[in-house]
């Protein structure tokens, strides 16, 4: 059973916080260029708007949240089981999902490979700093 009050919610906020941060690097100066070329776009393409930001942060939320729930069913409590954990969910749902969604949407392999990289990055980060938080 899950006990939800068990959770650290602090260490759920943070690691949620440093998929930020990734974010910011991998999608500027690390892949931004890239990224954008895949799409088709150029920085000028790009609206600035809050809505993506609120909507990512929540979904980064929830699956921090998963992370933390799975790392406790699983009594994972060291740095090498955190990023592990992270690993298998990334490639595992994240990457796969990706690689069958960028098939029907006609995504090209660096617009998938650039996408997927990320969250899977990010989910070895959360299962980093929440096994060991």
């Amino acid at each position: 059973m899950v006990d939800f009050a068990a959770l650290n919610w602090l260490a759920i906020f943070l690691a949620t916080l440093a998929s930020f941060v990734l974010g910011y690097l991998w999608y500027g100066p690390v892949f931004g260029n890239a990224w954008l070329a895949a799409q088709g776009k150029t920085a000028d393409d790009i609206k600035p708007s809050a809505t993506p930001f609120i909507i990512t942060f929540f979904t980064t939320l929830a699956t921090c949240i998963a992370m933390a729930v799975i790392l406790q069913m699983l009594s994972v409590t060291n740095l090498a089981g955190g990023a592990l954990l992270g690993l298998v969910v990334g490639l595992a749902f994240i990457t796969c999902s990706n690689i069958s969604d960028g098939a029907y949407c006609g995504w090209s392999w660096k617009l998938v490979a650039i996408q997927s990289g990320y969250r899977t990055v990010y989910c070895v980060l959360m299962g980093m700093i929440l096994a060991v938080w």
